[in-house]
């Protein structure tokens, strides 16, 4: 469905003020806050496309087989898996046809209860927590979900998230880079991000953070038709720089060119 340009002014004014009240609250009042915008701006914004946007089950499953072109080469009957931001969990769903177990994580009791499977353990989620046996997690999935956290909240829950993975097992991050964004309704408008994409990354801010908070590896993938091939970070470090260095405009333009668009594409792999 496409929107007329008064629909997307309107949108961007409704999340970019719900954006502002999530950025400036208090900790303790922010974690109980993520559901609430969230509902408040679908509440206000009856256009906005995750309510009109219809995927026919051919689209979702060609969604789901782009996501585990990268997950399958890490997923066997051993497997542990816990995706973060599961909403409906058909990702899950799918990993848990091969796995030995798996969690579907997300701050939506509502969304988490549709999901009507016994091979999936949903997890209900404030935000930061990662309620699941400490160190039993294999392999750890999000995909887009870490701009949407807080900033001071992002460093909690990835500890959260490494206290919950086993040795020798890892967490893949997909997230859009801030280097052809923003990627939120605010792409029309500013340079920077001023939606519900509270903070978006560069793969080398990534690296320092998992590093930070004791993963010992960390290995960026760069998908082309469907197949990915690891990447040195040092190589997607210079790439990075390279395109910081240039004009935003031309940054953006240049970053989200076909071929181009997919070398900034986040998805990198954390090993504990």
């Amino acid at each position: 469905m496409k929107r007329a340009a008064a629909e997307i002014e309107a949108h961007y004014l409704v999340e970019k003020e719900l954006a502002e009240r999530l950025r400036a609250a208090p900790r303790a009042q922010r974690l109980k806050l993520y559901g609430e915008v969230y509902d408040e701006l679908f509440r206000r914004v009856p256009t906005h496309p995750q309510l009109t946007r219809k995927r026919s089950p051919d689209e979702q499953r060609v969604a789901i087989e782009e996501r585990l072109a990268l997950l399958r080469r890490f997923v066997d009957g051993d497997t542990v898996f816990l995706e973060i931001g599961a909403g409906d969990a058909c990702l899950t769903r799918e990993v848990a046809r091969t796995a030995r177990r798996s969690y579907a994580l997300d701050v939506s009791s509502e969304i988490l209860g549709g999901v009507n499977d016994p091979r999936v353990n949903t997890v209900l989620s404030d935000g930061c927590s990662v309620p699941v046996p400490e160190g039993s997690v294999t392999l750890a999935y999000s995909y887009q979900v870490m701009e949407h956290i807080h900033p001071e909240d992002a460093l909690e829950q990835l500890r959260n998230i490494y206290r919950a993975i086993a040795p020798g097992g890892s967490y893949l991050c997909v997230t859009p880079s801030r280097l052809n964004g923003p990627h939120d309704v605010s792409q029309f408008y500013d340079e920077v991000a001023q939606g519900f994409h509270l903070k978006e990354y560069t793969a080398r801010e990534l690296s320092r953070l998992f590093r930070e908070v004791g993963f010992r590896r960390v290995e960026p993938y760069v998908g082309v038709a469907h197949r990915y091939f690891r990447l040195p970070m040092a190589l997607m470090s210079a790439i990075e720089t390279f395109f910081s260095w240039l004009p935003h405009r031309l940054r953006r333009r240049l970053g989200n060119a076909r071929g181009v668009q997919n070398l900034l594409f986040i998805s990198i792999r954390a090993i504990k």
